[in-house]
């Protein structure tokens, strides 16, 4: 304790004296009774000791007002909160909005506009030499003034940020230009902090709105949902993840998982999956080049005749499209998920299976045109890939000889009229879900992967027959069937089916796998799988595991019967299959 308490209590230790304080209180007569009384009290997170109050002037602003006007801006939609349900926050936060204390006493920071004079008389002036003449104003004659040592809160500083910046208070060509701006991305833990701060100081000096849309991106959380902290030790370093799988990895991995409204659970597992996706584009591009496909200015994908090159064209145009609508909604998931898809299973998988009996044949000018069209796809992935994938697709924009018009960052976002649906298309499409089909058939049944078997589909529709008719050597050398036929009458004997839009596809199986051995595997590991099942139900419903368990391992419990009981679901499927098969 200091000079400012009586000498008999200086120097001392503040619990020691509350000890003397009350024993000397008895010894006088003066205490009535000693009384428990519960409170919370703080500790200094760095210091653990006991945080006493201490009344000091500090200074206020009048917050209530300058929220008015930021209220009424996001109610009339000047300034819109995405996802709109983040408004609720914004408003209870602003409509019981107290005096904010704008003061700080630490040694960074904007420091308080406001000096002393000898009386104490305050002088709160832009800057010290207009103080000067408003104390001499006041006094008559130059008196000498103390600046406040106290700065700005943090929040008041970061306030100005959006005007500030741009040279505010001048009015400044880049203020002109750059203000109000478009969209501001941020996290719900400061929407008070600062995006209303922001909204209430940009109305007050500015007279409009600092930005028109408030994106709240999610909490990146551990891949158990857990929030990430070093005392839990599942804090992911993105600098580990970059050096480990790319910075383009990481970029797609959080733009595919930024669902509105959810948080991300974020896994190495995860971004090793996308850094195999840009493998994929490597592999893909590398396909291109060893295949002679050019990009050629000139080339009109809207002209091609080969129905697979029109295929893959209006595919770009549907990708293209849901790319954009994406990216416009800030539902970057759906933005990226669309040119996953598209890259990954349209273009590198079905696209460059269809394309390679053409390339290796000898008609020249199919050859031409699918050469041409795949180059030109390629072009459009990259344009497409780039928000997300910015380093893997100018490196590639590069070495296929793309950059002749400069950067990818700097060329021009693919623009199409509209999609693209017609008879093509839905053949296609049906060939695509043919053959998906019956590679899952043949995976189920645990058919040899070298057995050929016959197709037959029955009840044929105008798709189906046109799609066969069209496509005929696709469908047998990808579904590996050794001939497709059409039918109206009887199920052979020993077949399986499943139905495929109108029509329904057929698979003899009798004569490549042993039905009842089949269905004896099917039943033995539906078997395992209950059993499975059972175990983690038991300990679910455990009153004992569940409170004392943490929560990550819980989850994991949870996930692991959900991922057994989707396997068993699958398993019975295929031997409800397998008991449909005709005697």
């Amino acid at each position: 304790l200091n000079e400012t308490v009586p000498k008999v209590y200086r120097g001392m230790d503040r619990f020691e004296a509350r000890k003397k304080i009350i024993a000397d209180m008895s010894s006088l007569g003066l205490l009535e009774k000693i009384e428990d009384n519960e409170m919370t009290v703080p500790y200094g997170d760095r210091s653990g000791v006991v945080i006493e109050p201490w009344l000091t002037d500090q200074w206020f602003v009048d917050a209530k007002s300058l929220a008015k006007p930021a209220i009424e801006a996001v109610q009339m939609g000047r300034t819109k909160f995405v996802p709109k349900q983040w408004e609720k926050t914004y408003f209870d936060w602003m409509l019981n909005i107290q005096p904010w204390c704008i003061s700080r006493q630490i040694w960074w920071g904007h420091q308080i506009p406001a000096w002393f004079g000898p009386d104490g008389h305050i002088f709160v002036e832009l800057n010290e030499e207009d103080a000067y003449l408003a104390a001499e104003r006041h006094y008559g004659e130059r008196k000498e003034l103390t600046r406040d040592e106290d700065v700005l809160d943090t929040w008041f500083s970061s306030a100005l940020w959006p005007f500030s910046t741009l040279g505010w208070p001048e009015n400044t060509k880049e203020l002109m230009k750059h203000y109000p701006t478009d969209v501001l991305v941020t996290g719900f833990d400061i929407i008070f902090f600062w995006v209303a701060r922001m909204m209430m100081m940009g109305l007050h000096f500015m007279e409009d709105v600092p930005f028109r849309t408030v994106y709240i991106h999610a909490l990146v959380r551990d891949e158990h949902g857990q929030k990430m902290s070093k005392s839990k030790g599942n804090v992911i370093d993105p600098l580990e993840l970059i050096d480990k799988y790319g910075a383009d990895a990481l970029r797609m991995t959080l733009a595919a998982l930024a669902t509105q409204g959810r948080d991300i659970k974020l896994s190495e597992n995860r971004v090793e999956g996308y850094r195999n996706f840009t493998t994929k584009l490597w592999n893909v591009a590398r396909f291109c080049e060893l295949n002679e496909c050019q990009f050629d200015l000139k080339f009109d994908p809207f002209a091609c005749e080969q129905p697979i090159n029109q295929w893959i064209v209006g595919k770009v145009v549907d990708a293209a499209f849901k790319v954009e609508r994406g990216i416009k909604d800030y539902k970057f998931n759906e933005a990226a998920g669309a040119i996953y898809q598209f890259t990954w299973g349209t273009f590198c998988d079905w696209y460059v299976e269809f394309s390679k009996p053409i390339l290796l044949g000898d008609e020249e000018h199919i050859i031409s045109e699918t050469r041409a069209t795949a180059a030109w796809v390629l072009y459009q992935v990259l344009k497409l890939l780039h928000p997300f994938m910015p380093f893997v697709s100018e490196e590639l924009w590069e070495k296929l000889g793309f950059d002749r018009d400069g950067k990818l960052i700097k060329a021009d976002w693919p623009e199409f009229d509209g999609q693209i649906v017609s008879n093509v298309n839905i053949e296609m499409d049906w060939v695509v879900d043919l053959v998906s089909e019956v590679r899952s058939l043949r995976v189920e049944m645990n058919v040899p992967p070298g057995a050929q078997i016959p197709l037959i589909v029955l009840n044929a529709d105008d798709t189906a027959v046109a799609a066969c008719a069209s496509h005929m050597a696709i469908i047998k050398r990808l579904a590996r069937v050794s001939d497709l036929s059409f039918s109206d009458g009887d199920v052979p004997k020993g077949s399986i089916q499943a139905v495929l839009g109108g029509s329904t596809i057929i698979l003899p199986v009798s004569d490549v796998i042993d039905l009842d051995l089949e269905r004896a595997r099917l039943n033995k590991e539906i078997s395992l799988l209950d059993t499975e099942i059972l175990k983690f139900d038991k300990k679910l419903s455990d009153k004992g595991f569940l409170s004392k368990a943490p929560a990550e391992v819980i989850e994991i419990q949870r996930e692991r019967k959900n991922t057994a009981f989707e396997k068993k679901v699958k398993l019975l499927e295929a031997l409800e299959r397998l008991s449909s098969v005709v005697k």
